[in-house]
C-alpha cells in the first residue's frame, strides 16, 4: 500500500508539471498572436475556449479571489524583495512574488501532511510521525528559496559564458558608427540568451521612459554576475565623464577574457587535487587486488603447507 500511495504521488506530481507547462506555453503562444496579429498554433487539449463551466465560472474567479486577498497580506518592500530573487532566478514558471508565497504555503500544508501520511502508512508510530513531519516542514521551508538560489547560479554562468560574444558585438556595432541604443538593438537582433534577454528588457524600459542609467541599473541589479556590474558601472561612469564608449567596451572586452583565462588556470590547477579522492578510494585499493592479491593467496597457501 505504501508503494502505491508513493508512485501514485511521483505521477500525479510529474503530469501536473506537464500540463501546466503544456497550458502556459499555449497561453503564450495565444497572447503572442493576438500581440502580432499572426494564428497561434494550439494543440487539440488546449483549454482556451473549451474550459469546463466550473472552472470558468467558479474555480477561476475564486482563485483571482483568493490571490487578491493574499497579496495584501504582503508588505512592498517583502514583495520587493521577492520580486527582484525572482527576477535574478529568470522568473521561473512565470510566477509573480504573490504566486511564490502561494507555493511556499501550499508546501508547508503539503509535504508535511504528505510525511504524515507515509509515516503512518509504514507504521514509525507517534515518534516517528512527529519526526516526519518536522522534516516535511523543515524541507517545505528550505525548498523554494534552495530552487531560486540553484536557477540563479545557473543563470549566472550562462550570463558569464555570453558576456564576451556580448562584448565584442557591442564593440563592433559602436566601431561600425552606430549608438548605444542602436548597438544594443543589434545585440538583441542577432543573439539570443540571459544577456540580451536582459538587454531586450532594457531597451523596452528605455522606450517605456526610463533613463538609460535606470534601464542599465535594472540589468546590473537582474543579473547576478560580478563582471557585468563592472562593466555596467564602466558604461555609467564614460557615459557621465564623456569618455568613449568603444575604449571602455575594449578594455572591459580584454578584462572579461583575462579573467575567463585566469579561471580557466585555476580550474586546471585543482584538477589534481580533486582526482586524489577518487585515486585513493576506488582507484589504488583495486590496483592494489589486483596487483598483490595472487602474492597473497600464495602466501596463504605457502603458510597453511
Amino acid at each position: 500500500m505504501l508503494y502505491v500511495a508513493f508512485c501514485l504521488t511521483v505521477t500525479l506530481l510529474v503530469y501536473s508539471f506537464f500540463v501546466l507547462r503544456e497550458e502556459r506555453q499555449d497561453r503564450l503562444k495565444r497572447r503572442l498572436s493576438h500581440i502580432t496579429g499572426g494564428t497561434a498554433e494550439i494543440r487539440p487539449n488546449a483549454s482556451a475556449g473549451r474550459e469546463p463551466p466550473l472552472r470558468r465560472s467558479l474555480l477561476l474567479p475564486v482563485w483571482k479571489e483568493f490571490r487578491r486577498g493574499f497579496g495584501k497580506t504582503l508588505e512592498e518592500r517583502q514583495v520587493a524583495k521577492i520580486e527582484l530573487r525572482l527576477l535574478q532566478a529568470g522568473q521561473p514558471f512565470g510566477m509573480s512574488p504573490v504566486d511564490f508565497r502561494i507555493a511556499q504555503a501550499a508546501l508547508c500544508i503539503a509535504l508535511p501532511a504528505l510525511f504524515l501520511f507515509y509515516a503512518l502508512a509504514a507504521g514509525l508510530g507517534l515518534g516517528g510521525a512527529v519526526f516526519a513531519v518536522l522534516c516535511g516542514m523543515l524541507i517545505a521551508v528550505i525548498l523554494p528559496g534552495h530552487y531560486l538560489k540553484t536557477k540563479t547560479k545557473s543563470r549566472s554562468r550562462l550570463a558569464l559564458r555570453e558576456l564576451p560574444d556580448v562584448l565584442d558585438l557591442l564593440t563592433v556595432s559602436l566601431e561600425a558608427g552606430l549608438g548605444f541604443d542602436a548597438a544594443l538593438t543589434k545585440l538583441v537582433s542577432k543573439k539570443d540568451g540571459v544577456l540580451p534577454g536582459e538587454f531586450r528588457r532594457c531597451l523596452e524600459e528605455i522606450r517605456l521612459g526610463r533613463t538609460r542609467r535606470e534601464a542599465l541599473s535594472g540589468v546590473r541589479d537582474r543579473v547576478v554576475l560580478e563582471e557585468l556590474k563592472v562593466l555596467i558601472s564602466s558604461i555609467l561612469q564614460a557615459e557621465k565623464l564623456g569618455i568613449g564608449m568603444v575604449q571602455v567596451l575594449r578594455v572591459q572586452s580584454q578584462e572579461v577574457r583575462e579573467r575567463r583565462k585566469q579561471r580557466a588556470e585555476e580550474a586546471a590547477m585543482k584538477a589534481p587535487i580533486k582526482m586524489l579522492f577518487p585515486l585513493v578510494l576506488f582507484i589504488f585499493p583495486s590496483i592494489f587486488i589486483v596487483l598483490l592479491g595472487p602474492v597473497a593467496i600464495q602466501f596463504l597457501q605457502f603458510a597453511k603447507n
